[in-house]
């Protein structure tokens, strides 16, 4: 998914979802399109999109309702969050590591 942002109508046609859906998802505050006023038209970033895949398959394959959807999205970003602080807590302690070993030579 290359560009930047997609259109409802390129949305609807590659997701294969009703407007309805992209309404219900905005509405529960899991997608947040962007509103361009020159002509007045809803534009979904690549997170959006990732967001409306992963929720059209716990809802269509998991059977999770929309609310379901908000709470497990929200616990996946914030793992992936809390995998970014080990990341850089490792990062630093191999720092470290090296730093101490390297004195000690």
């Amino acid at each position: 998914m290359g560009k930047e942002f997609w259109t409802i109508t390129e949305v609807v046609a590659t997701f294969q979802v009703d407007e309805r859906f992209l309404d219900e998802l905005e509405e529960e505050e899991i997608i947040c399109p962007v509103c361009e006023e020159h002509p007045p038209a809803r534009l979904f970033s690549s997170a959006d999109l990732e967001k409306l895949r992963l929720a059209k398959i716990l809802i269509e394959e998991m059977d999770v309702n929309l609310p379901g959807v908000d709470i497990i999205l929200r616990m996946r970003q914030s793992m992936f969050e809390m995998r970014r602080q080990f990341d850089s807590i490792l990062e630093d302690l191999a720092r470290h590591i090296q730093e101490i070993s390297g004195k000690e030579l």
